[in-house]
């Protein structure tokens, strides 16, 4: 249980800090092989850019765990108090079903990827690795959605609406 409560509370960011750490040092490597031995990787830039676009779709799914991610406070305001955490339900389950629309596209895509083996030029990855990206960071993110449903009705359970 230890072990669920630590990616419960980790997983994400444990994975976007060594996703960083990876792309960080690729590119210092790279500019150092351009500016002192005056010579390119040819690889470098496109797996940063590879894995940039993990780091994005993973740190969805953060946002969602901490429930940070951009809301329009102006509108909720316009809401009478009690009537505000039903609406952040609300808001809630329309993100759900964003995601769960992003996760059924993005499987299209690798679907489709997986069919035409395409690859990258530089590296030669499948390209359905990259549309897994999306695939994968949604997943984890109605994942997180449905944690913060349940967080918000107990909170109103609880009288806490303001969690």
């Amino acid at each position: 249980m230890k072990i669920l409560k630590w990616l419960d509370e980790n997983f994400e960011r444990t994975i976007n800090i060594f996703l960083l750490s990876a792309m960080t040092i690729i590119l210092f490597i790279q500019v150092i092989m351009r500016r002192v031995f005056n010579n390119s990787l040819f690889w470098s830039e496109e797996l940063a850019r590879f894995i940039f676009v993990w780091i994005v779709y993973i740190g969805i799914s953060h946002g969602a765990k901490l429930r940070r991610h951009i809301k329009i406070e102006a509108f909720l305001m316009m809401f009478p108090k009690k009537a505000r955490p039903f609406i952040e339900i609300l808001g809630d389950l329309l993100f759900f079903a964003f995601a769960i629309f992003v996760i059924f596209t993005s499987w299209r895509w690798i679907d489709l990827q997986l069919m035409l083996g395409q690859r990258s030029p530089a590296l030669k990855i499948p390209i359905w690795l990259l549309f897994a990206a999306p695939f994968t960071g949604f997943i984890l993110t109605a994942f997180r959605q449905i944690q913060t449903i349940i967080f918000r009705i107990k909170s109103i359970k609880q009288g806490d609406a303001d969690g």
